[in-house]
């Protein structure tokens, strides 16, 4: 990996490079799980015909963090090449997410 932080698209504007830059790496991901939710929600509406992929998603978690709540389910998102699992929920007219961890391949 480079040291040299990366370039961001050009038509990002400078008010959002300038948000994404002064954020946190806890928000960055954040942001990246939303804007992933976000698009996805975005191409069902374009494309209402086709059924939502629920491979990547566990009906029924596990164990569950102290600060998310039981309707909460797993959600495998691919972020740069990388699989990682969020515990993910609809709050109000949001989706939260929380970073779970990597998704790790067996064998």
């Amino acid at each position: 990996m480079s040291d040299e932080p990366p370039i961001p698209p050009t038509s990002f504007s400078a008010e959002l490079v300038d948000a994404l830059n002064s954020s946190s790496p806890k928000q960055l991901r954040d942001i990246a799980t939303y804007a992933e939710s976000l698009s996805e929600h975005k191409e069902r509406e374009a494309h209402p015909e086709e059924s939502p992929d629920q491979d990547d998603v566990e009906e029924q978690p596990d164990e569950l963090p102290d600060d998310v709540p039981a309707k909460a389910t797993i959600t495998i998102k691919e972020i740069n090449n990388n699989r990682y699992y969020y515990w993910q929920w609809r709050d109000g007219d949001q989706i939260r997410s929380q970073y779970k961890g990597p998704v790790k391949l067996n064998g």
